[in-house]
């Protein structure tokens, strides 16, 4: 068997390759990336990123909440890639208890999130983990780490879109690296970005905070997602950001097979 994954989070709007090596992983640690890609999802990679691929044959484990996106990839894989080993990950491949109504149903990048945030936990502390991309995610892992459900609302795209079908509203879009906008919109496009911002800043604000008025213990918070880089700083003290996440947890379901 290849020491190689290549670990796969197909989204609604873009694609996220992340190769991993166990011989670079310490011991009680999330797995080690060695290099991570994306793009759009519907696409194929692009030239620069099959360049850039591990040369040696890989096992691929795909989490996808996108269909058309892939069935391309695996398409451009039987071509680009055919002796690589590929695999469609479902609920029951990765290693969390799933106590919802439908497991099945879940979104396989929530499960992930949740696993490798419970690989992060402290010890009979319940995790509040938080994701976002095309929507914005806050989902329960409880004391003895079962997913228990969690969240789901607009991403800032999603939510930019939204408005953007309105007559004479402009499609005010945040970027990654954007600095948070003053509260205060001296314009409709600046209006809009401080309510995508804020808007979701209070409401994963509030829903973190019900959730853990329920629980028994106080909760940790782990944030992940590109969307969430900024908004991070803004969800308390105990918010820790932590990049891929989904990725993780997609290496480490491999690891527990």
């Amino acid at each position: 068997m290849s020491s190689r994954l290549i670990a796969v989070d197909i989204g609604n709007t873009s694609t996220k390759l992340g190769w991993f090596d166990d011989a670079l992983t310490p011991r009680g640690s999330l797995p080690a990336l060695v290099a991570t890609h994306s793009f759009p999802t519907g696409q194929i990679p692009s030239a620069e990123i099959a360049a850039a691929l591990p040369n040696e044959k890989c096992r691929w484990h795909i989490a996808s909440v996108h269909r058309e996106g892939e069935r391309m990839l695996k398409e451009w894989l039987k071509t680009h890639r055919p002796k690589d080993e590929v695999r469609v990950l479902t609920c029951r491949d990765l290693p969390i208890e799933v106590r919802v109504d439908s497991p099945e149903r879940v979104g396989l990048d929530r499960l992930a999130t949740a696993v490798a945030a419970n690989s992060l936990r402290e010890a009979g502390r319940p995790v509040i983990a938080i994701n976002a991309g095309s929507a914005i995610t806050v989902n329960l892992v409880t004391t003895d780490g079962a997913f228990a459900g969690g969240v789901i609302l607009p991403g800032f795209h999603m939510a930019a879109e939204s408005l953007y079908s309105a007559d004479l509203l402009p499609l005010a879009l945040l970027s990654v690296n954007d600095e948070p906008p003053p509260v205060l919109g001296k314009n409709t496009e600046a209006a809009i970005r401080s309510g995508l911002f804020w808007g979701a800043v209070g409401a994963v604000r509030e829903i973190a905070s019900r959730l853990a008025a329920e629980l028994n213990q106080p909760p940790q918070l782990f944030v992940t997602g590109g969307d969430l880089r900024q908004l991070a700083k803004h969800l308390g003290d105990e918010a820790i950001f932590v990049p891929h996440l989904v990725l993780c947890g997609i290496a480490l379901a491999d690891r527990a097979r």
